[in-house]
């Protein structure tokens, strides 16, 4: 698959919400009340972007984001 050029707060909001998981994953995490709610309204933001709208076959490009997203932070991790 052709990569994507996925707008940046697509794309922002993605690592967002990778960023909270792994908080939530994390050893006795701080303010989990906050942890838990904001991938519900970072979920919201994700599925509702305009950008589904034009993207030829959503789910694969949706995958493909996750994937960029996860990939980039793993090379800064790195």
């Amino acid at each position: 698959m052709d990569a994507i050029d996925f707008p940046d707060d697509l794309v922002q909001t993605q690592a967002a919400w990778n960023a909270t998981y792994d908080a939530l994953a994390a050893p006795r995490p701080r303010d989990t009340t906050a942890l838990r709610h904001r991938p519900l309204r970072l979920s919201v933001r994700l599925w509702w972007h305009p950008y589904w709208e034009t993207a030829p076959s959503a789910p694969a490009a949706r995958a493909e984001l996750r994937q960029m997203v996860r990939a980039r932070g793993a090379v800064r991790a790195a």
